[in-house]
């Protein structure tokens, strides 16, 4: 599973064997998608030798490896950024994860057993759960609702048997939910009805119908985060 949103928040520190640095990019990493590392934010070495852990020499190779993966901006000599956030980016963003995700959805309907399942199950109600709250106005956190999200469309595709795809997928997801991080906004009812709508089609294997809904189940996502105003 990629390592996204606070449903791995800590899991880097508890891998066995991993190195200081391999520790470090999934942190960092981690506050960039969950947005507390802003965009346009200036990644200042000295600072974040302290909050990270890790040697100036480290942080470089970490923060060159995440402007390749087009969360970090590199400026030359002037060191590093955040990458910055554009509503024709979410839009790209989206737009791909939709081609991803519809054909890992129709190979995982395809070729998934009675585990896979009952695993599709159980993600989905995790997240209802969570949705009937915050659609009750409880005090719930936007961003446990996007981790659940993740978990159950990531159930939805999970016995897609292509690891290629599924991190591929996986990138553009993390890249898509650092969007919704930043604008903090759950988008209710709807939601949570394509959810609902989205697992009983997928346990039927109703692939036609399964992916044309979750097209637009993204393209809402897409309209909702874009209404905030948060970006241009």
């Amino acid at each position: 599973m990629a390592n996204t949103v606070e449903t791995q928040r800590f899991e880097a520190e508890a891998r066995a064997g991993e190195t200081v640095g391999e520790v470090a990019y999934r942190r960092i990493r981690l506050d960039i998608v969950n947005g507390r590392l802003q965009p346009g934010e200036k990644l200042k070495l000295d600072r974040m030798k302290q909050v990270y852990e890790a040697s100036v020499t480290t942080l470089r190779e970490i923060l060159n490896r995440l402007a390749v993966e087009e969360l970090v901006a590199a400026e030359g000599q002037r060191g590093f950024r955040v990458a910055d956030v554009t509503a024709a980016e979410l839009r790209q963003l989206g737009e791909l994860r939709a081609l991803l995700e519809t054909h890992a959805l129709r190979q995982s309907i395809e070729r998934g057993d009675l585990d896979w399942e009952a695993g599709v199950v159980a993600a989905h109600y995790k997240l209802s759960v969570l949705e009937r709250g915050l659609i009750g106005d409880m005090a719930e956190p936007v961003e446990n609702w996007v981790a659940c999200d993740w978990g159950f469309h990531y159930a939805t595709i999970s016995a897609c048997d292509q690891p290629v795809l599924a991190r591929t997928h996986a990138s553009i997801f993390d890249r898509f939910v650092r969007y919704h991080m930043l604008a903090l906004s759950f988008r209710g009812p709807p939601a949570a009805a394509e959810h609902a709508k989205l697992r009983d089609l997928v346990i039927e294997r109703k692939a036609d119908a399964a992916v044309e809904l979750l097209g637009r189940h993204i393209r809402g996502g897409i309209e909702h985060i874009l209404s905030t105003g948060r970006f241009d």
